[in-house]
C-alpha cells in the first residue's frame, strides 16, 4: 500500500529526516509516535504528497512511485487517493457541513448530485443527519471533526493521514473519533496512518511507530 525508502528531509541545514524506510499495508491502522520535533508532522506530510522530500529512492502509494510525478498529476493523484484529517477540522466557515464535505468531490469534478447523495450517506453513517445544514460554528467540536471525517471519506480514498485528529477534543469525543477509525476501516477497508500524543489512541492501532531525532526506532507490532 505504502512503500517508503530512505526518505530524507531539510530545511536549510536543519535535517528534519535522516533516511526514514517504511512500509504499511493495505487496510492497517498505524500511529506514529514520538516526542516534539522528532519528525513525524513533515514525515506525514509528505506521505501525504502535501509536501516534497530533499531526497529519497522512493514513496509507492497504491502502486504509483509519487516522486515521479508533476504537480498537475499530483494534485489529482491526491484528490483521488488520499484523504486528511487535521487537529483542527480546517472547515470552510461559511458553507453547511454537507457542503464543505462535498467539496473535494467537486474538485474532482463528480457528478452534483451523485456527489450530495454520498455525502449525505456518510454523514449519515457518522451520526450526523440532523446536522447537515448546520455551519462549523453550529458544531460541537467532536461534531466538526466528524464532518471532517467525512470530508475526508468523500472520494473514497485508498489511505487517510489524520495528524493529531483527537488533539482539540475532549475525553469523550477523543475516545468516539478513535472507535471510529476501526469501524470505518471495518467498513470501508481503508488504511490509517496516525500521527498522535494520545497513548490510548497509539496502543490500539494494529502497529505503532516510534520517530525519535528524524528516524523511526522502533517498529512495534
Amino acid at each position: 500500500m505504502i512503500k517508503a525508502k530512505n526518505i530524507h528531509k531539510s530545511y536549510g541545514d536543519l535535517e528534519v529526516l535522516k533516511g526514514v524506510d517504511l512500509h504499511i499495508k493495505k487496510s492497517e491502522i498505524v500511529a506514529i509516535v514520538g516526542p516534539s520535533g522528532a519528525g513525524k508532522t513533515t514525515l506525514l506530510q509528505i506521505l501525504g504528497t502535501l509536501d516534497q522530500p530533499t531526497s529519497s529512492d522512493s514513496l509507492i502509494i497504491n502502486n504509483e512511485n509519487v516522486t515521479l510525478l508533476k504537480d498537475k498529476a499530483l494534485s489529482k493523484f491526491r484528490n483521488t487517493h488520499i484523504g486528511f484529517i487535521f487537529q483542527f477540522h480546517q472547515l470552510l466557515p461559511e458553507f453547511t457541513a454537507l457542503e464543505n464535505v462535498c467539496i473535494p468531490a467537486f474538485i474532482a469534478n463528480k457528478p452534483k448530485q451523485e456527489v450530495i447523495t454520498e455525502a449525505k450517506k456518510i454523514l449519515e453513517f457518522l451520526g450526523l443527519s440532523d446536522r447537515i445544514e448546520h455551519k462549523p460554528n453550529e458544531l460541537s467540536g467532536g461534531e466538526q471533526q466528524r464532518v471532517a471525517v467525512a470530508r475526508a471519506l468523500i472520494n473514497k480514498p485508498s489511505v487517510i493521514f489524520a495528524d493529531e485528529p483527537s488533539g482539540n477534543l475532549d475525553t469523550v469525543a477523543s475516545k468516539n473519533l478513535h472507535e471510529l477509525f476501526f469501524t470505518l476501516r471495518d467498513e470501508f477497508q481503508q488504511t490509517f496512518v496516525i500521527v498522535t500524543h494520545n497513548q490510548e489512541l497509539a496502543n490500539m492501532a494494529d502497529r505503532k511507530l516510534e520517530m525519535k531525532d528524524g528516524l523511526i526506532v522502533n517498529n512495534n507490532p
